[in-house]
């Protein structure tokens, strides 16, 4: 779901990229150092369900933000109650979904330009000791795209391999999406090529 960027007039909408990205890392680094115990996750947890709802954002898509880390966080837990204890494994697995939360919460209210045109800018004295800014500015933003293209790949492949009784079969499913991951990336390359990208 990375990329994803939901329209909205909030005042989290119209803050600048920049400082969106160091609350988002002061955020993240507060709830890690401070949040200790379960009713302290669950304190965070509503002050972050607040600013999704002061911005706008359907419970639904916060949901389908959190979604592809919910196996993730379940086998931590679990991890988590083997070595330390129950109390332990919510606070561990709970920062984890607030720190997922907060990034959503980045990403739905900022366009992807925004963000990439922040990077860029900020990287900017490092071209003084060989760093090229466009061209870091350039792999986020493939790499941004790429992330929705192999999940809509796999989404792909996945039906196709139900629709033919092979839902049980890994090779039916990691075969197909790795060919097609390989073309799609040598077109991509192609393309870049024909623009001059890469060109010195």
């Amino acid at each position: 779901m990375i990329g994803v960027y939901l329209p909205g007039d909030s005042l989290l909408h119209r803050m600048p990229a920049g400082l969106k990205l160091v609350l988002l890392i002061a955020s993240i680094v507060t709830v890690t150092v401070f949040v200790h115990t379960p009713p302290q996750v669950g304190l965070a947890g509503m002050v972050v369900a607040g600013f999704l709802a002061a911005a706008g954002i359907p419970v639904k898509v916060v949901l389908a933000q959190l979604r592809p880390v919910v196996w993730l966080v379940l086998i931590i837990a679990v991890f988590q109650v083997v070595i330390t204890s129950p109390a332990r494994a919510v606070v561990v697995s709970g920062v984890l979904l607030i720190s997922v939360a907060l990034a959503a919460l980045v990403t739905l209210t900022t366009r992807v330009t925004d963000m990439l045109d922040t990077v860029t800018r900020a990287l900017g004295p490092l071209r003084k000791v060989g760093v090229d800014p466009d061209r870091v500015g350039l792999v986020l933003a493939l790499a941004i795209r790429c992330v929705p293209l192999l999940t809509g790949i796999v989404h792909e492949v996945a039906q196709a391999r139900r629709a033919r009784g092979l839902q049980w079969s890994m090779t039916a499913l990691a075969t197909p999406v790795l060919v097609r991951a390989l073309r799609t990336a040598d077109a991509m390359g192609d393309a870049l090529a024909a623009r001059g990208v890469g060109d010195d």
